[in-house]
């Protein structure tokens, strides 16, 4: 693609088209210090503008005013003052919504989230009392003559463990960051060039909280994301990615500090430190107890494979309190910003932005942040659910568009059982708590969030609910069936003594709960209709287990898996936003793996047609069926053939094995 071809386009004031053709030629740059690329980032910036998409075009131009170019800066620096005086910019931000003449009015959280404090007790006790009985176990294991001893020992253990982790944990993250993401500590001073309002807050907030101000760090990625972590509030570290300067304006940048400084001042960052530490003890000593339990003593074998039984349970109970815990604080943390910038507003659009600049970045490179991957637990925004919330973004700042999306955040009950697996709170849940916040302060809300609550209240809740603890089930059909045939197995074994059915009926089991699964996971695909992305983002009733037939028309632009440069999976985009692309090999996970290592980079840039069926949890995904590109190249994907011959082996298999067993 030529950057000539974009500017003709341009010049003759086709500018949809040069807005393609020069996203295009950006995207497949190499060198992006090149004068062909920041000249076709700066041509772009005026497409935008041509086309009304006035944040894009802000977006761009930010970028530029940030470049090693100096002519570059200088020029982004001039095309600046247009957004000045673009009637279209004025319109935009006469429609955002206000703020609090005054900052912290207490505000009512009427529920939301929780309680904090018991979250942070109880997630702290369990697991204190877990790694403890662990330690007990391990200590009485290896045969101690004196139990009170042994028990001390035990004590010991746990606290010297507990307080060097506490203790030690942030150095090993500050070494860890600027290893993996080449962290830049910073002054405050610098953070204020960047966002004066920001500087302005982290003073408001130390101060009337006696705190010190935070170690502040800069990552120079461009997806935007911000993160605490460290033992004390006074020593707590507070870093920010660039592309959080870049999508957000001066006042929602300083809503995400502040939520990030309710972190240090409800000291939820400490105790998830810890607790982060506790729950990976759990699984060190299940690792450590199943290897030392393959041998020797036959006695300190069972005791060692019990303990590492224990250890694991203790892990998966220690996992989901984190979990719940990782949920609670996120919500007090959004309380606290809008308490202490009075503009709950500000940080609801921050939340939909930063989505939307995942979603941008995305788009722009082939590989996933790794930072984004790594960070997912400890960010402000969990990325697997940017998808849906920054593709209604891209294409139009319409709060009703955004608003559609949040549907199946809040009524659809796949939202609740999907968050339960999540590090944070799904995003229309926030907002809606944010708008309740800003009605309270008397303020108009950014998103009409009474109106999405009024539409889910108008939702057919026989299609929400109707199937849906069925579903469930369905969903774990494959576990489930293996211990129904397990249950099966050892009855009639223990009635009519029987070898082949023991092992049998297992099997059979699994395999008919597969069978069962894909039959509602994959239905008839013929008259997939064609649609496009936001669409399916919008659709209340989407279910991760009831696949919905699709055909999309769009372009791949990159690889779906972090960092794993043979990843199968790719990413769609069209003009309405990206959705992920699960492929499946017939030959299996070695047809997966030479497929990315083979064809994957050679399809990255192609328009093509894309049969699947879309699914919904936190994160959307369509199970492809078949690509076809525009030069005419097909690749075919077997989800539902892998379902059957897994599902048929498995009962044959079992069959197999009863008779064989049993004769």
């Amino acid at each position: 693609m030529s950057l000539q071809s974009g500017l003709d386009a341009l010049k003759q004031k086709r500018y949809q088209e040069a807005v393609e053709l020069l996203e295009q030629f950006c995207r497949d740059c190499v060198e992006r210090d090149s004068s062909d690329y920041l000249s076709a980032q700066m041509w772009l910036m005026k497409a935008y503008q041509a086309t009304g998409e006035i944040e894009k075009a802000k977006i761009l131009c930010q970028k530029l005013m940030m470049s090693e170019n100096p002519q570059a800066r200088s020029w982004a620096e001039q095309a600046s003052q247009s957004f000045r005086q673009t009637p279209a910019t004025q319109s935009n931000a006469s429609q955002k919504a206000g703020r609090a003449a005054t900052t912290g009015m207490k505000l009512a959280m009427g529920g939301v989230g929780g309680s904090l404090a018991l979250a942070s007790g109880v997630t702290m006790t369990l697991l204190f009392g877990m790694v403890l009985a662990l330690g007990l176990s391990l200590v009485f294991i290896l045969g101690s003559d004196d139990p009170l001893q042994g028990l001390a020992i035990a004590i010991g253990f746990t606290l010297v463990f507990n307080i060097a982790a506490f203790f030690l944990s942030p150095f090993i993250m500050d070494l860890t960051q600027g290893w993996l993401y080449q962290t830049r500590w910073v002054e405050l001073a610098e953070v204020e060039t960047l966002s004066p309002e920001t500087a302005k807050i982290i003073n408001q907030i130390c101060q009337q909280k006696k705190l010190k101000t935070p170690r502040l760090g800069i990552i120079n990625d461009e997806n935007p994301t911000a993160f605490t972590y460290g033992s004390l509030p006074n020593s707590a570290r507070l870093v920010v990615s660039q592309g959080l300067f870049t999508y957000l304006d001066d006042d929602e940048i300083a809503t995400v500090y502040a939520h990030e400084l309710g972190h240090i001042v409800h000291w939820d960052f400490a105790v998830m430190t810890v607790a982060s530490t506790l729950v990976q003890i759990c699984y060190l000593i299940y690792s450590t107890a199943r290897r030392l339990g393959r041998g020797g003593d036959s006695k300190i074998k069972d005791a060692m494979q019990t303990a590492g039984l224990v250890a694991y349970v203790f892990y998966i109970i220690g996992t989901y309190l984190l979990l719940y815990l990782s949920r609670t604080r996120e919500y007090f943390a959004d309380h606290f910003a809008a308490e202490s910038t009075g503009n709950p507003n500000g940080l609801s659009r921050a939340l939909v932005k930063i989505a939307y600049g995942i979603l941008e970045e995305g788009s722009r490179t082939q590989e996933p942040s790794r930072l984004i991957e790594g960070t997912r637990a400890l960010g402000i925004y969990d990325h697997k659910a940017a998808a849906s919330t920054g593709t209604a973004y891209r294409i139009a700042s319409d709060p009703q568009k955004i608003g559609r999306v949040f549907l199946w955040d809040m009524f659809n009950p796949w939202g609740w059982w999907m968050e339960l697996n999540s590090t944070h709170p799904l995003t229309g849940k926030r907002v809606r708590a944010l708008s309740t916040y800003a009605e309270q302060l008397g303020l108009p809300t950014e998103f009409d969030m009474g109106r999405v609550v009024g539409e889910g209240k108008s939702l057919n809740k026989s299609r929400l609910y109707g199937n849906f603890f069925l579903d469930v089930v369905l969903y774990g059909a494959e576990t489930i069936g293996f211990f129904i045939g397990l249950v099966m197995g050892v009855i009639l074994w223990s009635s009519s003594p029987n070898t082949g059915l023991a092992f049998g009926a297992p099997l059979i089991g699994l395999g008919m709960g597969i069978l069962v699964k894909a039959l509602v996971m994959f239905p008839d695909y013929k008259q997939a209709p064609e649609t496009d992305i936001l669409t399916l983002m919008s659709d209340p009733y989407a279910s991760p287990l009831r696949g919905k037939p699709a055909k999309l028309e769009g372009q791949l632009i990159g690889r779906g898996d972090a960092g794993y440069k043979f990843g199968s999976d790719l990413k769609i985009q069209d003009r309405s936003g990206m959705l992920y692309l699960h492929y499946a090999s017939r030959f299996g996970p070695i047809g997966n793996f030479l497929f990315g290592m083979k064809r994957v980079q050679s399809l990255i840039g192609e328009q093509v047609g894309a049969v699947g069926w879309f699914r919904r949890g936190v994160a959307p995904w369509m199970d492809l069926i078949q690509i076809q590109s525009e030069n005419g190249t097909i690749v075919n994907s077997y989800h539902r053939f892998w379902s059957f011959i897994l599902g048929g082996g498995s009962i044959i298999l079992g069959v197999v094995l009863t008779m064989f067993l049993s004769s």
